[in-house]
């Protein structure tokens, strides 16, 4: 007992002398450590990169769903979502926020354009100027049957080396075949090659993509049967894809290429979508209507059928699809091809590498400088390597019959270096012609279809909307002003009316140039990213 009182006593004493030397102990080894002790909780948090805070205030808000404008509202971002939306004086600007003050402007959601051709541009500027400063925030590639492949290293690549955009792809059919079969793609494909590129589409949808694409009326693809693209696009439907087509053919032939569209959709068990819906040639003509006919019986039966239409009179592709046969050589061919799309004066040249000095000049001007007929002018182009042309061979009747429909979404097809308007100005176009000038739609339903419609029609959850949750996809313009400004001649100018553009919360185009910012993101389909096993 004395013994334990003993001890006691003792460490009572050594206590106190003990923790002055831990605490000395201690103090001596943060110094060393260069360690310092946080004055306060705020000054813990400054050392973390908080979000970025933006409101945008005063602004007539159209949200992507049809309804009617909301005006004088507030959007406030924390950053890339959206985290309030409402009227001004009922929504509260947090503190420290950056304050757009949008009075007079409207704000809708960033475009999505659901046929686009950039992945041949983005490499070479990533920043790209033609489509944002359109609005276009986010972009579907891998079209009319040509992608990169594999989709995965595609993605990765974008992944590692960021672009403004966001950017999703498909997977081509003619990148399939190539592939597979070579250079042997003037045939039928075999039933190995049918179950090799069936095992490719697997992997594509696998690694993100969003559907399989075919461009039909091309030379890689024109070959394929319609049991052929059945077969690979049933496939892309096991995976939650969707097919899309640029069809077999636009012109004469064009109500059997939709009905095989429309067949490959249903047996398929996919939704079908046609790219570019149009009436390319004389003889189709003022047949909008029984096209819009074909397609809701269709619906009607519970098919899922949409399509996209750009706002232009003129197609751009290789001069070769002019001649439906193939033949590029035989007479009676060319001149009937040439006829179709009204004659040589409505078909120009954008492109031509053997032959510089034909670009921007019409197939018409250039019989006249080779002293021939349009149809040897055209024999001689096509001997020599091609061209890409412009065609002038729709009609805005037509146009408008499509565009009115509920179904139909704006897209471009255009992109980075595009040499037609289109990749310019489609959706200021829209805006400020079809809207604005021409009343063939109300503004609402006009973002609507550059929005929601396409979220829906590609499975994005949360773009197309301004609400909250969803990604701070953004396009802030004048409806009084917006408009394309680019022409066949000049076709890379850039649109009047767009005052800022914002992807994923970072400002991409301030009004009068890229900003430099490169926020975008590859998106992968949703069966990618939750890896089902099918």
């Amino acid at each position: 007992m004395v013994e334990l009182s003993s001890s006691n006593e003792q460490a009572k004493e050594a206590g106190p002398c003990l923790m002055k030397r831990f605490v000395l102990l201690l103090l001596c080894l943060l110094i060393t450590l260069d360690i310092s002790f946080p004055h306060s909780r705020s000054s813990t948090q400054s050392s973390v990169t908080q979000p970025a805070i933006t409101a945008i205030t005063g602004v007539t808000l159209i949200d992507g769903s049809g309804r009617a404008p909301l005006k004088d509202s507030v959007v406030v971002v924390v950053g890339d979502s959206i985290t309030a939306v409402g009227p001004r004086g009922r929504t509260q600007v947090p503190a420290g926020a950056r304050v757009i003050d949008g009075s007079g402007l409207v704000l809708a959601p960033g475009f999505i354009d659901t046929h686009n051709h950039s992945d041949r541009g983005l490499d070479d500027e990533p920043t790209a100027t033609t489509q944002v400063s359109q609005g276009i925030t986010t972009i579907a590639v891998g079209q009319d049957g040509g992608s990169a492949l594999p989709v995965g290293e595609y993605l990765s690549k974008l992944e590692h080396n960021p672009v403004s955009l966001n950017v999703l792809t498909f997977v081509g059919h003619a990148s399939l075949r190539t592939r597979v079969m070579g250079e042997n793609t003037n045939r039928t494909a075999t039933d190995d090659e049918i179950s090799k590129m069936k095992q490719l589409v697997e992997q594509a949808m696998r690694d993100g993509a969003f559907g399989l694409s075919t461009g039909l009326e091309y030379e890689t693809g024109k070959p394929a049967t319609t049991e052929e693209v059945i077969a690979l696009a049933s496939v892309a439907g096991q995976y939650g894809g969707i097919y899309i087509s640029h069809i077999r053919d636009e012109a004469d032939k064009a109500f059997d290429a939709f009905a095989e569209a429309l067949r490959i959709g249903r047996e398929g068990h996919l939704p079908a979508q046609i790219s570019h819906i149009k009436l390319g040639t004389v003889g189709v003509w003022g047949r909008s209507r029984d096209v819009v006919a074909m397609i809701e019986k269709a619906r009607k039966q519970g098919q899922d059928v949409t399509a996209d239409c750009y706002p232009y009179d003129a197609w751009n592709s290789t001069i070769r699809v002019l001649i439906p046969s193939g033949r590029h050589d035989n007479v009676d061919d060319v001149t009937r091809g040439i006829a179709d799309v009204g004659g040589p004066s409505n078909i120009t040249i954008v492109s031509c590498r053997p032959h510089p000095d034909f670009e921007f000049k019409t197939l018409a001007d250039i019989a006249r400088l080779l002293s021939v007929d349009a149809t040897h002018a055209y024999m001689q182009i096509v001997k020599d390597g091609g061209a890409s042309i412009v065609c002038h061979s729709m009609k805005d009747d037509d146009i408008r019959t499509f565009y009115q429909q509920r179904w139909v979404m704006v897209s471009s097809d255009g992109g980075v270096g595009s040499r037609h308007p289109r990749g310019a100005g489609t959706f200021p176009r829209v805006l400020g012609r079809f809207v604005r000038e021409l009343h063939w739609l109300a503004l609402p339903e006009a973002i609507r279809k550059m929005t929601s419609l396409p979220a829906w029609r590609l499975g994005l959850k949360d773009r197309g909307l301004i609400k909250p949750g969803y990604k701070a996809d953004f396009v802030l313009f004048d409806p009084a002003t917006v408009l394309d400004r680019a022409t066949f001649e000049k076709p890379q100018l850039t649109s009047a009316g767009i005052r800022q553009v914002f992807v994923n919360g970072v400002e991409v185009w301030d009004g009068t140039q890229v900003t430099g910012n490169k926020p975008g993101r590859p998106l992968r389909h949703a069966y990618a990213t939750s890896r089902i096993s099918l």
